[in-house]
This record gives structure tokens, sequence and C-alpha cells, in this order.
């Protein structure tokens, strides 16, 4: 009898959304990640939870009609991480006509599905704080609701929720030989130490990295359907005060997203570029800071360059090609390729998808595999995710409870903890009565009991683990304090080991 149900390559959103369905539906699970969670393209994303308005240009109806459906579904499941946002958008003649963008502004409340988030309506940008910020030019936008989310905190949290409900996370653990038989015979390496796990079924949803798995695990020949597309994104301090975003017209025909990040700064994104080579090598060139600035300084008084960027993150979407279009015109639903062979153990390969399709991804993934599976049935639409078990709008009374009980918290502090933790916010703070309770402090309001937790409950090894992934704090850590930062996780590592 193998080890497990299902083994599954790749510890970005699809990966770890596979893993907690899964689980949650009793099977045997084990997840393999070469590096830490949503360490790839999971956590380089935009960060929006979105149907994709420009996509309706390109008559990807279904996929904007699923992801704008999912909107809710994952607001509820996750109301600390992710959160309702308004996005407006100046009219600019000269790139869309006002009544194009209107049109498609009701379709896409039309098929939004929406019973919490409001609908569009037009903006005076002369009186409306919105228009501030913006060359005198622009009168007139519409604006309309999606959601921002903490990518790679939803990456981790789905991880936790499947790790709770049975499954094996394993994180910085490469899979380095893939023998197919009646089942699945898996090579690990982990840090020199090499270990074997069979599974019945293998999920390869590497991402960026699936076809180098395929080929050197799994010693296939290249199959080339997968087409690699750079996305890269700058922040720069806070460009305007308010909490709505923009969505920009730029002169390639694409959107430019402004949106306001951290509280202190403006995330600006993303390019889109042809991309060969490395997934794990990819940085923004300088060429696409430009582009970025350019399209902000179309739109806003205040003018931004390359000096101004404080932080600049790339990465590579996978799309699949199936080699019936133009490469162009090459779309960014996922797609699910079953490889079924008399007496050899299946494998399910997943190309594409998209952080705000991730939970429906994962479901048309297991129901690929229902017949192996008959008694299975989906289950994450009506469930939390972990800390997320309150009402989508109850937020503020969350921060607020968390300050009553906590009473040495900032408030900053408590919100942070709040967006990051939700309901669990109380296995961080334990029984502290003061902040020296938390002991160390490394920099921001950043202690030691929450870098114990990340360590022992999400995983976390090391430095850029815990400022870039479970959080954002590498934004107001200077090299010291995180060069101290990174000795303790090593000596708090090796202690634990």
């Amino acid at each position: 009898m193998a080890d497990f149900d299902l083994a599954i390559i790749g510890g970005g959103i699809n990966g770890a959304g596979i893993a907690r369905d899964a689980a949650g539906r009793g099977f045997r699970v084990v997840l393999i990640e070469q590096n830490d969670l949503a360490s790839g393209t999971s956590s380089a994303s935009s960060k929006l939870i979105h149907g994709g308005l420009r996509y309706l240009e390109h008559r990807e109806f279904r996929l904007v009609r699923a992801a704008l459906r999912e909107r809710e579904v994952l607001l509820r499941a996750a109301p600390h991480l992710i959160r309702p946002l308004r996005f407006v958008l100046p009219i600019n003649e000269a790139r869309r006509s006002a009544t194009l963008l209107r049109f498609g502004l009701m379709l896409y409340d039309w098929i939004g599905w929406r019973k919490i988030l409001p609908g569009t309506r037009e903006l005076d940008l002369v009186t409306d704080e919105a228009g501030q910020p913006l060359k005198s030019r622009f009168h007139h936008a519409f604006e309309y609701s999606d959601c921002f989310a903490d990518d790679a905190r939803l990456v981790v949290l789905n991880a936790v929720d499947a790790a709770e409900r049975g499954a094996v996370i394993r994180t910085r653990t490469r899979c380095v030989r893939a023998e197919r038989t009646e089942d699945w015979r898996l090579v690990l390496n982990a840090r020199g130490q090499r270990d074997v796990v069979t599974a019945r079924i293998l999920i390869n949803a590497a991402g960026a990295w699936s076809e180098l798995f395929a080929e050197t695990a799994l010693r296939q020949a290249p199959q080339h359907r997968l087409i690699l597309d750079k996305g890269s994104h700058i922040v720069v301090r806070r460009l305007f005060d308010h909490d709505r975003a923009y969505i920009l017209q730029t002169a390639d025909g694409r959107v430019v997203f402004a949106i306001p990040f951290e509280r202190d700064f403006t995330l600006i994104g993303t390019t889109d570029q042809a991309f060969a080579g490395d997934p794990s090598v990819v940085l923004p060139s300088g060429e696409e800071i430009d582009y970025l600035c350019n399209a902000a300084n179309e739109y806003f008084r205040a003018k931004i360059g390359a000096a101004d960027v404080v932080w600049a993150f790339a990465g590579v979407r996978s799309l699949y090609d199936d080699r019936a279009r133009k490469p162009q015109d090459i779309g960014r639903d996922y797609a699910l390729i079953l490889d079924e062979r008399f007496g050899e153990a299946p494998m399910l390969t997943v190309y594409g998808g998209k952080i705000t399709t991730y939970r429906r991804l994962a479901e048309d993934a297991l129901a690929r595999l229902a017949h192996f599976f008959p008694r299975s049935r989906p289950w994450t639409a009506s469930n939390a995710l972990p800390g997320g078990d309150f009402v989508y709008d109850g937020i503020e009374t969350l921060i607020e409870r968390t300050q009553r009980t906590w009473r040495f918290l900032t408030a900053e502090h408590a919100r942070r903890l709040v967006r990051a933790y939700g309901t669990r916010v109380d296995r961080v703070l334990g029984e502290a009565a003061g902040l020296d309770d938390l002991g160390l402090r490394f920099g921001a309001d950043l202690t030691a009991a929450e870098v114990h937790y990340l360590m022992k409950k999400e995983w976390a090894q090391t430095a850029d683990d815990v400022l870039w992934r479970r959080s954002k704090l590498g934004l107001r850590l200077s090299k010291a304090q995180t060069e101290v930062l990174d000795r303790f996780m090593t000596d708090a590592g090796a202690a634990r080991r």
C-alpha cells in the first residue's frame, strides 16, 4: 500500500489549495516544495482577488465570470487576509472611450454575482477626493469593486489548514526522481538527506517549474506546452492618502494598477513580457521599472523614477499553450491534463491559474480524479481558512477586541497581527501581559514570540520567509536588523533539530 493517496509537487497557491481540499476529504496527502511556501509566483502577484476587467476585451468571459464568483467566497473564508477594495478608473478618451468602459463595467457587475461588494458608480474627479492626486486634465472616472489579498499568507494558511487536516507539508525538499509503476515512488532530497515516499497519484503543480520537473524528475521528453510570462511590480512611497486604488490605462493597451500598500506605500504593477530562463532567477529589468514609473507619471501629479522605488519584485506566470491560438491570444485560464495509463499510476498536471481561482482549480483537479475517490465531496466553499472564522466585515471589531485583551499593543501593531492571524492572534500573543513578555524585538513591531510561532506553525526558516512572505516587514527593517533576525532564526532552528 502506498504511503499517500496524493503527492503534490509545488507549494504555491495551486499546490497548497489542492492539498487543503484533498486533506479535508480525508485523503492521505504529501505536499513537496523545493523552497519556501509561496517562494515563487504566488508571492509576486498584484495581490488582487478580481475577475480581471481587461480580460473582457479578450472575450475570456468564462474565466472572468468564474473569478468574479470567487471574490466573495474567498472574502468570507479569509476576511483577515482579503478585503474589499474600490478601484478608480480615470476616463482617458485617448485609450478607451467612456462608453466602452461603461459597458464593460456594467457587464462586470452583471456577471459578478455580488452580494457584498458595491457596484460601479461615476466620479467627478474635480470634487471627489480621488481626483486630488491626479493631473488636472482627468475630470471624470468610474469606480468599481474588487478585492485585495495578502497572496503569500493565503498560500501559507491553505498549507496550515491542510496540515491540520492530516496532510504532510515538506518544504525545502526537492523531488529528484519520480518512478512510475502501479504507484509513484518519489526520491526526495532535503538538505542532502535522501528519503523515499510512495503515492497512488502524482499532481504536478510546480507552476513555472512544471516542465522542468517533468524533464528532470520524470525523465519525460519536453512537451513545450508551457509559456512563461513575466510580470514585475514596484513599490514606492505613498502617492495618495485615501484607501482606494487606481487602474491606469497605458499607451500599449494594457492597464497598470496603483494600490495602497502596507499603510505607507503604493504598489504599482504589472508588466507583461515573455520570459525564458530559470524561474528561480527573475528580477524586474530597468526597462520594466521605467515602464511602470511612466505609467504612473502619466496620471499622478507626483513624479516618480527608479530612484523612488523602495522594493521591486517579479514573478513568472505559467500559461498553457494549446497550440490552437496565436501566442498573444493565449488566455489566463487554467488547464488540467490527466495522464492515465493501464497498469500505471496516474498523473495530473496543472497549467496556469490565478490566485483568484485557486479554490475552484483545486475542486476541478479533484473532480478529474473523482473516479479514484468516488465518495469525496467538495467542501471548501463554505469553510473558513485558519483565523478567518469571523464575519467578513468584522475586522475592526476583532482589532478592538485584541487591543482590549492585550492593552500594551499599539493600534498599528494590533491591526497588523489581526490582519495576519485573524482569530488566531491569541496563539501568537499567548499570556503576554506586556511587550517584554513577547521577547526580543527585531524592528518595527516584530517580536521573538511571533517569529517562534512562524517557525513552529508556518514552516518559516529564514528572515526572508518572515519579512517578505509571512509579512511585508522587510519594507521596515534595516539590513542590520535583518541580519540579527537571521542569526536568531538560525540558532532557534538548530536548537529545535
